[in-house]
């Protein structure tokens, strides 16, 4: 996956329109810009990131830049609520997989994901449901970055059934997922139609993460799979009674 990635198409449409559907032609484009991989600035493995194992690579080969699939089609979110306000997801902390981070804006333009901006950031797309929506929150995260190695997605392919996700708003309103299933897709079955099936709106709160996985190509520099987590939204506690 490309990391410097600068569209040129027009400006994004609202998270309540539908994006222009995604042709074979762009869906090929997409792979071809996934394999241009950009060095980035050199930016040492944080000292004392727990659960972190360094990427040994034992082909000749330069370290891989990762993160969400691109040319992922996205259409209008269901309406409905299911807290008083919606908003935009600012954090994440999953204890399984040691994630603790912050959550950065990204759109979705002409049916192509942008790439997250750095190694320790996890992206939330605005065309996808906000917290306290009914729908599907779609995030994505580098598993491993040029020059760092292991990434804030690293662990994501350990999560298991029934971790819990927390999400935190702009507005400090907290949400908790829990894991339902953790799957490897090969990058050709999601061109091939499983992405839209992924990242496409949903009738109850569920939330997407994905990020790189499998084997990696060193020949053309890239990851051979994704890995897709999905989520869903816990219940409120009850409040306790005065």
């Amino acid at each position: 996956m490309t990391q410097n990635h600068q569209p040129t198409a027009s400006p994004p449409r609202s998270r309540r329109h539908t994006l222009a559907a995604v042709t074979a032609s762009a869906a090929a484009a997409a792979v071809l810009a996934a394999r241009q991989a950009s060095a980035q600035e050199d930016a040492p493995t944080p000292e004392g990131t727990p659960g972190v194992v360094p990427i040994q690579s034992t082909t000749l080969g330069p370290m891989p830049t990762t993160g969400a699939i691109r040319g992922a089609p996205v259409g209008t979110q269901p309406q409905g609520v299911i807290a008083a306000t919606a908003t935009q997801p600012a954090a994440i902390q999953v204890p399984a997989a040691q994630i603790d981070a912050k959550i950065e804006v990204l759109n979705i333009i002409n049916g192509t994901m942008e790439n997250p901006t750095g190694p320790w950031v996890v992206s939330w797309y605005q065309q996808t449901a906000e917290l306290g929506e009914i729908g599907n929150v779609v995030l994505a995260g580098h598993v491993d970055y040029w020059n760092v190695g292991p990434s804030v997605f690293y662990n994501v392919r350990s999560l298991a059934e029934g971790d819990e996700i927390t999400l935190t708003g702009e507005d400090g309103a907290t949400f908790t997922y829990a894991v339902q299933t953790n799957d490897t897709y090969g990058v050709q079955d999601l061109i091939g139609g499983k992405l839209a099936e992924v990242v496409s709106p949903t009738e109850s709160a569920v939330l997407t993460m994905l990020t790189c996985g499998g084997e990696f190509d060193y020949v053309n520099g890239e990851y051979l799979s994704r890995t897709v987590v999905r989520a869903a939204l816990k219940p409120a506690s009850p409040e306790p009674a005065s």
